[in-house]
């Protein structure tokens, strides 16, 4: 059985080492990004099954990739897990604010997980998200 790619976007290297070594030991092929820019261009490359992001990053952040996603007809259907130290509630106001400024309704991510995350909690998540 081929192992499922799962992208992990984020600028923080502990998180990105606790998070790959999860998706490792767990059967599941990480790909690795620092930012929402090298985020996308992987998520072009290798398509993978699922994508977790944080939402806070230099350059292009987690906000601006979730949206240049669910607008790419190449990307939308990837389920995306955000990762963050924001609190839910604020994260999803933002969508909103963005949402009536721009225009242009994205979809919710299919799950929104607080740091630090809980293990058995991403994983069971991240199965549900690719139907494992």
């Amino acid at each position: 059985m081929k192992k499922k790619r799962i992208l992990v976007v984020d600028d923080e290297l502990d998180m990105r080492t606790f998070i790959t070594t999860l998706l490792e030991t767990s059967g599941y092929r990480p790909i690795i990004a620092v930012n929402g820019e090298e985020g996308i261009q992987k998520a072009r490359e290798k398509k993978p099954a699922a994508i977790i992001l944080d939402v806070m990053m230099p350059r292009e952040g987690g906000i601006q990739m979730y949206r240049e996603l669910k607008t790419d007809e190449a990307l939308k259907d990837i389920p995306v897990i955000m990762l963050s130290a924001i609190a839910k509630k604020t994260f999803f106001h933002s969508q909103q604010v963005l949402n009536t400024y721009r225009g242009q309704k994205v979809p919710e991510p299919a799950a929104y997980i607080e740091k630090p995350p809980e293990t058995e909690e991403l994983l069971q998540i991240l199965e549900q998200c690719i139907g494992c």
